[in-house]
């Protein structure tokens, strides 16, 4: 039994890190692609992950390769091509730490995963399938995706979805709006940000943005992360929010991955496969959980390495406080 199999990119982000003596700025080589951090951090809490993906037959192919193994996750079906390179992002981060990219992929290798790739097996011995928006802005990656979502549905898997809208990556917005909601009606546990929610719906309060996706499709969860704010979690029956926790931001390359790796971990821990019956108190624990998983990983750099440990969640949550927010932020 796998606990959480994802498909999706694999890529290198390469993070700032300082300049040289000349005054250049340096970058630090570190592994991302949002689908596959969320399974890095899951193993690191102990559970079961496999990754459905494509790299290039280059360097940066076989480090990635070898983080993810490292990490414990199941490459198995992370297949490599020898018809492009692996995906490269540059990670640009202003005073506050928040980040925005620029990608080298024309294609990348992340976009030639076909659906004849697909391993029938490590979908059907999931408990969770995760998969995001980033192989749905080409051919023919947007189909392998799609048809991994239905493999999933069909051998009952729960289904969570992070869109992780990166516009420049899309033909144009109305195709990313079209394309991203198009597989929604196959999705239990929808994650968003507050910046998706108003792409995406029109709305910038989050109850109405949630009430918005339940009209409209049949999720059982909506989660709205809003960054130093927090976030607010839905389900059809009640709703709550939990603010950020008070840490020190380098980078929030990351972050949301390791919310949604916790939320899901929190899931996982229950017996019931259903997630309908969510209670209110279950909703503001797992949202600490999260919030303190995302926290603390923008207090270093990168994805993958900042990512926290259940002993440095649960500690954050006990001893530090939550972040109080001005009206400015």
């Amino acid at each position: 039994m796998i606990d959480v199999t994802a498909v999706g990119e694999l890529l290198i982000d390469f993070t700032p890190a300082g300049k040289s003596t000349r005054g250049h700025a340096l970058y630090e080589q570190n592994p991302g692609g949002a689908p596959a951090n969320v399974l890095a951090f899951l193993s690191r809490l102990g559970h079961k992950t496999a990754f459905i993906g494509k790299v290039g037959c280059d360097l940066f192919g076989e480090s990635l390769a070898g983080i993810l193994r490292e990490a414990g996750v199941d490459c198995r079906a992370l297949l490599k091509t020898d018809v492009c390179h692996t995906t490269l992002a540059f990670v640009h981060l202003d005073e506050q730490g928040d980040r925005s990219f620029t990608f080298y992929r024309n294609p990348g290798a992340d976009l030639l995963l076909e659906p004849d790739d697909l391993p029938d097996d490590l979908i059907d011995q999931a408990r969770f399938f995760h998969f995001g928006s980033v192989t749905m802005t080409d051919e023919p990656a947007r189909s392998a995706t799609k048809a991994a979502v239905r493999m999933a549905r069909r051998y009952g898997c729960l289904v969570s979805y992070d869109p992780n809208l990166r516009l420049m990556l899309w033909h144009s917005e109305t195709e990313a709006r079209n394309q991203i909601l198009s597989v929604m009606d196959q999705v239990d546990l929808l994650k968003i940000s507050d910046d998706e929610l108003l792409f995406l719906t029109g709305k910038t309060d989050l109850n109405q943005g949630a009430n918005w996706f339940f009209e409209r499709f049949p999720l059982s969860v909506v989660l709205i992360t809003e960054g130093p704010r927090g976030a607010f979690a839905a389900t059809r029956r009640v709703s709550s929010h939990h603010p950020a926790f008070d840490v020190k931001t380098v980078d929030t390359t990351g972050a949301g991955d390791a919310f949604t790796g916790a939320f899901i971990d929190r899931l996982l821990s229950r017996k019931s496969d259903s997630m309908e019956d969510l209670s209110l108190e279950e909703l503001i624990q797992y949202l600490a959980f999260a919030n303190a998983a995302g926290s603390l990983t923008t207090t270093q750099k990168g994805a993958i390495p900042a990512m926290p440990d259940r002993e440095e969640i649960e500690r954050c949550m006990n001893e530090l406080p939550t972040l109080k927010i001005t009206e400015h932020l």
